[in-house]
């Protein structure tokens, strides 16, 4: 990894510990979207393996996806698909359920927002058990969606969500990762 790249990131995420729950080490990506020239740099190292191909959509997930697929999604002039918590979205919506540690979810997407063979770009702001974004991906190829990669700003390897992805076929493109979490 680029070092500037990487001490860029370090500096401008915060760490919170023992949150949602004590041993927790939460990666707060706020900072870094309030830091102009990280944010920037972010969205440049995410959209730079993509240039100059034909990506139709940037999928992001709910909320953080949201700024970052948006950004991304100007950036390749593509358009953008929020894939949202159940029963936030106004039109009809097609939903999968996943589980969570402490139960199950589900999460939707317009019907029409893909069209089959539309190539996208999967995106939220960090990698973890992998839950949610297998379920994104499902959602996504349910729709005929042709997923090019997933990218994150940040991978926790050791709860092995992107061996998850992986394993589903999707390439998976993250700028940083914090081992042991």
């Amino acid at each position: 990894m680029n070092t500037s790249l990487e001490q860029t990131l370090l500096s401008a995420i915060r760490n919170i510990p023992d949150y949602p729950k004590p041993g927790v080490m939460f990666r707060d990506i706020t900072t870094l979207l309030g830091n102009a020239r990280a944010f920037r740099r972010s969205i440049d190292e995410l959209v730079h393996p993509y240039a100059g191909s034909k990506i139709d959509k940037i999928a992001g997930i709910e909320a953080r996806g949201f700024i970052l697929g948006g950004a991304i999604a100007h950036q390749m002039s593509a358009g953008f698909v929020p894939i949202r918590k159940k029963g936030k979205l106004p039109h009809d919506t097609v939903r999968i359920a996943y589980s969570l540690e402490y139960g199950l979810d589900e999460m939707e997407m317009h019907k029409d927002a893909i069209a089959p063979g539309e190539k996208v770009i999967l995106v939220d702001d960090l990698i973890a058990t992998g839950g949610t974004a297998e379920a994104a991906v499902k959602l996504l190829r349910q729709m005929g969606a042709d997923i090019v990669a997933a990218c994150f700003v940040i991978d926790l390897p050791d709860l092995g969500g992107r061996r998850k992805l992986e394993a589903l076929g999707v390439d998976v493109r993250t700028l940083i990762a914090f081992e042991g979490d």
